[in-house]
């Protein structure tokens, strides 16, 4: 059931006060407001953080009646730091604010007390094969450093973001995005299926590809969850199966599909460590190969070769760092994919002033982390200005040393 409870705003923050960019990019339409609230009818109990997104329920004031459900706090969450606003009494029960009510025939979270209708952006012809490439993400905490690695290597190029399930739904939950697309890092912010809020709705992740790469005419795109990701210690109990989806959506489209390896030198969790086992059961389980990046002289992901190219390519980063214990099950089939090497440049990402945490470890904590990360934006926009994609890597497919 529901975990809600009556409560009443106490602080709220103002109006998103995010200008647009000297270069004419706005924020995301549909922002989340901060807020505090007092617990219990009249608000008389705690008081706790908690958000509200503006486009479902309105902006709130202080002194509204809410109701919020206070269940991902309660149980002590790692996105369950404040409650969500599920309706507010005061002001929120007329509807006020839809625009072009009569034009959305949509919905978005269908059949639950949350649905809502929105205007999908499915209306051109299908038109194959796209030929743009398309980089698949497992983390959302991967998006600011391939944004930022493809705008260094390709600054001309128009690069779009498709917001999957996997992790958060709302797409105002994600300031990361909001930056990106300030500093004209991205060109457009799309949700779809059941991920709503960006700047466009769709109804499917082919949807949203289609759209933006003919449409919008973004040379290329990059697709992953929210963030937030669900997951589970289990081989596919994780928000970061839904990569396998968005590759086999991309090759579909015939769209030359990069996967965004989670690669971590710092995760105490050995399932994570090296190249994550998230990563590693989407490459075994795709239908065809895809193009994976490395960092620079790197040779393999795995194994002896994995240790020997953290000192290589990270040098200091990893000084003083225990060796890695890479106990994970390595499946074979990882060597049929398009292993590539992409240059990084770690310390001007770290001199960016973008996002340089990952689950609460930064930049000099998780080198590999950002450097699989950058990798792949610099694979991606490589991919985007070469005429002829699928050429093979020169290095060939990593060896298992382990």
């Amino acid at each position: 059931m529901l975990k809600l409870r009556h409560a009443t705003v106490v602080e709220a923050d103002g109006p998103d006060a995010e200008d647009a960019g000297s270069n004419g990019h706005v924020p995301a339409s549909h922002p989340e407001q901060r807020l505090v609230v007092q617990l219990g009818e009249g608000g008389g109990g705690a008081r706790r953080a908690a958000i509200a997104d503006v486009a479902l329920v309105g902006r709130a004031e202080v002194g509204d009646e809410v109701i919020v459900n206070v269940q991902a706090h309660d149980l002590g969450l790692g996105s369950g730091g404040f409650d969500i606003v599920h309706v507010n009494l005061t002001r929120g029960l007329a509807g006020e604010g839809e625009s072009s009510p009569a034009r959305h025939h949509v919905m978005k979270l269908n059949y639950t007390s949350l649905q809502h209708a929105v205007l999908p952006v499915e209306e051109e012809q299908l038109a194959l094969p796209l030929q743009r490439p398309v980089a698949v993400l497992a983390l959302h905490g991967q998006l600011a450093a391939v944004a930022w690695a493809f705008a260094q290597t390709a600054p001309s190029m128009r690069l779009g973001y498709v917001q999957t399930e996997g992790g958060a739904l709302p797409g105002s939950h994600s300031r990361t995005v909001r930056e990106l697309r300030r500093r004209g890092l991205l060109a457009g912010h799309l949700t779809a299926g059941a991920a709503f809020g960006g700047e466009g709705e769709a109804i499917t992740t082919a949807g949203a590809l289609h759209h933006g790469l003919r449409a919008l005419g973004w040379d290329a795109a990059v697709c992953g969850p929210g963030p937030g990701i669900v997951g589970s210690s289990s081989s596919l109990g994780h928000g970061g199966m839904s990569a396998l989806d968005s590759a086999h959506v991309a090759l579909a489209l015939g769209c030359p599909t990069l996967l965004v390896a989670r690669m971590s030198s710092g995760d105490d969790r050995a399932r994570h460590r090296g190249i994550s086992h998230h990563t590693l059961t989407v490459l075994d389980l795709l239908l065809e190969p895809v193009i994976v990046a490395l960092p620079a002289g790197m040779r393999s992901p795995v194994g002896a070769d994995l240790r020997a190219g953290l000192g290589a390519v990270f040098a200091g980063a990893t000084a003083g760092r225990p060796v890695l214990t890479l106990d994970v099950e390595r499946p074979v089939r990882i060597t049929r994919h398009d292993w590539r090497n992409a240059a990084i440049d770690l310390p001007a990402y770290a001199a960016s002033g973008l996002p340089a945490r990952t689950m609460g470890r930064g930049l000099g904590e998780d080198p590999l982390f950002f450097g699989a990360a950058l990798a792949g934006g610099a694979a991606l926009a490589e991919l985007a200005g070469r005429p002829s994609i699928g050429e093979t890597s020169s290095e060939g497919p990593p060896g298992d040393a382990a």
